[in-house]
């Protein structure tokens, strides 16, 4: 990856965003354009060759021998299920305390979402509550336990070991949810080769963001790839016109992939300011409010910044009223959802707890160290 200096910004102000993707931009505009330009010459708009440089690219990058591109986050979560043959009867666990897609891509296959709680300290699925959920199921005889889709919130890895374990022992596949987290590691694998299959998201405000919509699936298992490749483009293999599978249109644009192939080359420099600004958060603030415990040997990919304070509302007030970008990521449980209240329900305390306490301030990779300080200074007068 090259590293590409950052403009020099000054803050007069006070004002610190919440996303700021025009700092961004200024410094791989040339590059970007430069790209764009390439495709509208050579007009392949739809799987275009950018997308299988950028495939090739996102495989590499993850150790693992496929990496299919497709239109969305949530795109890749459904087209996965659809490529495992999830379905009706079948049972997938999710955690309660993250984004609606997670479960909505469940319901999309007619597969039913089974929430489980997630840790205090992670705030990722809670092994020892999947294996309370899945005996659950078994014990009440009507759905087949077949996936468990762990969630890396906020960009920090799921507990692979522990969840593929009780997966393993149940003969469910393990599918990870990496829409935050593409850059994270647990030791030395990286986010999209921890798990049999993974998708991943590109939208504009993730680590690794495009222009518009975009995700990924990644896998090591070629039976899948080929699968996730015929579902992507109406279920039809090669250049043909018969549909061998019932598929979507679900592949990225080729523009979108030229997007991120410029950012791929300052991804790498980006990681690691994005972890510096981090560490800094975590030194200032640890004590004062809760922060996201990163376990030893975890690396997250920083997508979010989240902490957690009883006075989280009150909090939220103050932050606009100094002019600190925040946002609640998330404020409702799943299973508390109006479109998940046929689902199964059953007692998820932290997950309620956590969408009742926790918010989110700037993180990206553009924040000067007087910003992150700025935002440091008002939460710890508010929490002082």
């Amino acid at each position: 990856m090259v590293s590409q200096s950052r403009p020099a910004v000054t803050v007069t102000s006070g004002r610190v965003a919440f996303f700021d993707l025009q700092r961004q931009q200024r410094r791989i505009h040339d590059d970007v354009r430069a790209r764009m330009d390439a495709v509208l010459n050579h007009g392949q708009f739809i799987l275009g060759p950018e997308v299988s440089e950028l495939e090739a690219k996102l495989a590499a990058y993850s150790g693992v021998p496929h990496a299919i591109a497709v239109s969305s986050g949530r795109d890749a979560l459904m087209i996965g299920l659809m490529a495992l043959g999830v379905g009706p009867g079948d049972a997938v666990f999710v955690p309660a305390f993250t984004f609606a897609a997670t479960a909505g891509a469940v319901c999309s296959v007619n597969a039913t979402p089974v929430f489980v709680d997630v840790d205090p300290d992670t705030f990722n699925m809670d092994p020892a509550d999947l294996k309370r959920a899945v005996d659950e199921i078994l014990a009440a005889g009507e759905l087949t336990p077949r996936a468990v889709i762990p969630v890396d919130l906020y960009g920090l890895p799921a507990d692979y070991e522990a969840i593929g374990a009780i997966a393993a022992k149940h003969g469910m596949t393990v599918f990870s949810d990496a829409a935050q987290s593409y850059g994270g590691r647990s030791g030395n694998r990286r986010v999209g080769g921890m798990a049999p299959i993974t998708a991943t998201s590109f939208y504009p405000t993730k680590p690794l963001g495009c222009y518009g919509d975009g995700g990924a699936i990644l896998t090591d298992d070629d039976a899948i790839a080929d699968a996730v490749r015929t579902l992507r483009s109406h279920g039809r293999q090669g250049t043909g016109d018969v549909a061998v599978r019932n598929g979507i249109t679900g592949r990225l644009d080729t523009l979108q992939a030229a997007v991120l192939l410029a950012k791929l080359t300052i991804f790498e420099d980006e990681l690691e300011r994005r972890d510096v600004i981090a560490a800094r958060y975590d030194a200032a603030l640890k004590g004062i409010v809760g922060v996201q415990k990163r376990p030893q040997g975890f690396f997250s990919g920083n997508a979010l910044y989240t902490i957690k304070t009883a006075d989280r509302d009150r909090l939220k007030v103050e932050l606009d009223a100094q002019g600190i970008g925040n946002a609640f990521f998330y404020r409702v449980a799943l299973h508390q959802h109006p479109a998940f209240a046929a689902y199964p329900a059953r007692p998820l305390p932290i997950s309620e707890q956590l969408a009742e306490t926790v918010i989110s301030i700037p993180m990206n990779p553009d924040l000067t160290d007087e910003e992150v300080d700025r935002v440091i200074a008002v939460v710890k007068a508010f929490a002082g």
